[in-house]
């Protein structure tokens, strides 16, 4: 049996988020606000730790800096039960930061990328990655050093008899470049209704399915308050967002990730890969933060037993 079910490549850092902030912020001005979280960030730190939240055994790979930082962000992916072994620690570099600004409605991201920006493929031990039934990575634009080989990284995994999924969360540069190469290689892609048609060049959302799907097995993206869609073949089923109060929809699409691939690798048919992403996506909504929700196991497992799949 293999080791792990689920083995993550990606940043590990902080998200430090602010709220009750004014839309517009003037300079040279003391501006309050009215609410802070610090709590476990990035997206493949979030897939991690809510995977392991919700029952599966995860192992992570990273680079952090030897700092606070690092230490705070590792001991929170480990508490939830994630190895963290293979986490490597470099002196004279910092962890990254990303700080969050959460306004009515939409947010600005600001992140101090640090050592996510280092991560190469010297970095990553490849036999503890094949040593799972599935492999995943994210944020593909964050990690300029591992980039470059991320397809071949890939391209390894497939060989090693894992199946794959990729998500490429935002490109700050908006260029979009070297995702269909890694996409020959991947099972399951999970980008966002934003993601999707910017990769795509397309304008609208069913555009940018009709240009993926051919590309991968299995294409599921994440469309907010809308639900979710999920493309296997001809096959595709829609499946509406969970009702919650929400709270802060950070971390949500990286929950839902968490979720439908929970359901994948035990080998769920694709509606309940996507209705169980969604409520996954929904639970992270219900604290502040993206992994909040989930750092209490008889809570999460409450939450799911009032839900119908």
């Amino acid at each position: 049996m293999p080791q792990f079910d689920v083995v993550v490549a990606g940043e590990l850092n902080l998200d430090l988020i602010l709220y009750g902030l004014p839309e517009q912020l003037p300079t040279e001005r003391e501006v309050l606000a009215d609410g802070l979280m610090v709590t476990l960030g990035s997206s493949s730190a979030i897939l991690a730790h809510n995977l392991a939240a919700l029952g599966a055994r995860v192992g992570f790979v990273s680079l952090i800096g030897d700092d606070a930082l690092g230490e705070i962000a590792l001991q929170r992916l480990a508490a939830a039960g994630v190895d963290v072994s293979r986490v490597k620690k470099t002196s004279g570099r910092t962890t990254g930061l990303t700080v969050i600004l959460q306004h009515e409605g939409r947010r600005r991201i600001l992140t101090y990328p640090g050592t996510m920006a280092d991560m190469s493929t010297a970095d990553l031990d490849m036999k503890f990655l094949s040593s799972a039934r599935h492999f995943h990575l994210s944020s593909f634009f964050l990690q300029p050093k591992l980039r470059p080989h991320v397809a071949e990284l890939f391209r390894e995994m497939k060989a090693a008899g894992l199946s794959t999924s990729f998500d490429t969360n935002d490109d700050p540069e908006d260029r979009w470049e070297g995702v269909f190469d890694v996409l020959a290689h991947v099972d399951v892609f999970l980008p966002n209704e934003r993601e999707a048609m910017s990769l795509t060049g397309t304008a609208n959302l069913d555009a940018a399915v009709e240009n993926l799907a051919p590309r991968v097995p299995v294409l599921a993206v994440k469309l907010g308050a809308q639900g979710a869609l999920a493309r296997r073949g001809k096959e595709e089923f829609r499946c509406p967002a969970a009702k919650v109060s929400p709270v802060d929809p950070v971390g949500a699409g990286d929950s839902f990730d968490a979720g439908f691939l929970y359901q994948y690798v035990k080998g769920a048919d694709l509606r309940t890969c996507l209705q169980y992403g969604n409520l996954a996506g929904a639970l992270s909504t219900t604290m502040p933060g993206g992994t909040e929700a989930f750092r209490n196991r008889s809570r999460v497992e409450e939450f799911f037993r009032q839900q119908t799949i």
